[in-house]
């Protein structure tokens, strides 16, 4: 009988904990850090309209719920919220005012590595440092939040909307995120998804560095410096998301492998100024897609339209398979010196080209010509950007006659063996 109590007590445990939690109400005549200290775990506390002192913490695993009015005040200091407990949950509250010592990260809502699992919902923030700062957490959701940085700060005087550091199972979902410097930005951090996030008005819209086994699903970047900018990572899914009219590049890829990208739709990407760090990637000629340094990835079913340039691929970005994708109306579709020939078709299907001037006599959908984009004039060009003077001079067009005249001078390059002959549906590709 004793050994069956022994086990049993655990599971009585487990019931009777919820049945002991309280509800507590706050009120702004009232330190809300009393208030938390007094809470015991599972406790929920609510906080009525009013205004509250920031540059608290929160220690126990408690719920903490703004009602409609509520406001959490850090007076320009530190962080607005500290969390230190798993199991937290922060729903329905105004944070604004806290810190913006970058270097100290000071944050809105800043939760430590103990606090797994926090759940942090349909909160607004606004403020000048980091919007939400997660450090080395184990699982949580942050969704339906609106972060909302200082339009009148310089881009890099402000913090990033989102920020997960060495996080595992962390989903960010359905936030709007604005006039921050990076919406989301994730370093060193696995097996995280990002959902159905509205980005405008930043530097990077998704900010990916040494991530692996991430997912990117259905976002949206408008009016950003770059909309998608994927760094050093391995393994990421990237699955339809959209980039409108954002400037210099829709979506950056420097030294990404084994990924995809798939039904992604890149449209009006234009030519705006660079500041980025990575001073060995230059030229901000509003490229919606640019792969730099980035080897044995999939690009199918995409949407690159009505930018400068639809698809830049350089420094030794080989070995990728392109497929299924429709390029439309771009000044300029490709842009690609290759050392060796570059198929871009997989089971005799390739890619929809708005320029295309081929023909299907047997009406199987294929142009019966392949598409092949760049010429020796395009590469001389490209490696001596003065000569883009001569561009439209009859020496220029002697060039290109013979190239078509004698194939042999024809350099290696990107070759599309099956055209398609009308725009696939976006995600067309998708398993």
């Amino acid at each position: 009988m004793q050994r069956c109590t022994y086990w049993l007590m655990p599971l009585l445990l487990a019931l009777l904990g919820p049945l002991q939690a309280a509800q507590l109400t706050a009120s702004p005549a009232e330190p809300l850090q009393t208030v938390l200290d007094r809470a015991a775990p599972g406790d929920e506390i609510i906080l009525p309209a009013g205004r509250y002192q920031g540059g608290v913490t929160i220690r126990r695993s408690v719920q903490l719920i703004g009602q409609e009015g509520a406001v959490i005040d850090a007076a320009g200091r530190a962080h607005a919220i500290r969390i230190q407990a798993p199991g937290v949950v922060l729903r329905g509250l105004r944070l604004e005012n806290w810190g913006r010592d970058l270097t100290e990260l000071n944050s809105g809502i800043f939760v430590e590595p103990p606090a797994a699992d926090v759940l942090i919902e349909g909160n607004s923030l606004h403020g000048p440092g980091f919007g939400i700062w997660l450090d080395a957490v184990q699982g949580g959701r942050i969704s339906g939040n609106r972060i909302e940085g200082l339009a009148e700060l310089r881009s890099q005087d402000r913090g990033n909307g989102v920020h997960l550091f060495n996080v595992r199972r962390v989903e960010v979902v359905d936030n709007e995120i604005s006039h921050v410097r990076d919406g989301i930005y994730i370093d060193n951090s696995r097996q995280s998804l990002l959902r159905g996030n509205r980005l405008h008005d930043l530097r990077y819209g998704v900010h990916y560095m040494y991530a692996y086994d991430n997912r990117v699903e259905y976002n949206q970047t408008t009016r950003t410096r770059t909309g998608y900018a994927l760094m050093q990572s391995k393994r990421l899914t990237v699955i339809g998301n959209r980039s409108e009219r954002d400037q210099n590049y829709g979506i950056l890829m420097n030294n990404i492998t084994d990924s995809l990208l798939r039904g992604n739709q890149v449209e009006a990407v234009q030519q705006g100024h660079s500041d980025h760090s990575d001073a060995h990637i230059s030229g901000a000629e509003g490229k919606a897609l640019f792969v730099y340094n980035s080897q044995f990835n999939e690009f199918s079913g995409n949407c690159f339209s009505d930018s400068h340039i639809g698809i830049h691929l350089t420094a030794g970005s080989e070995d990728n398979k392109i497929f299924g994708n429709a390029f439309t109306g771009n000044y300029k579709q490709v842009k690609y010196v290759a050392t060796r020939p570059q198929e871009w078709s997989r089971d005799g299907r390739g890619n929809y080209w708005s320029d295309y001037l081929g023909w299907d006599l047997n009406g199987d959908g294929l142009g019966d010509v392949p598409y092949e984009p760049n010429d020796a004039v395009d590469q001389l060009l490209w490696r001596h950007p003065a000569a883009k003077v001569l561009m439209h001079s009859p020496a220029i067009q002697s060039l290109r006659w013979v190239q078509r005249q004698f194939p042999v001078f024809r350099p290696q390059g990107v070759r599309d063996s099956y055209p398609l002959m009308l725009e696939p549906p976006l995600g067309e590709d998708s398993e």
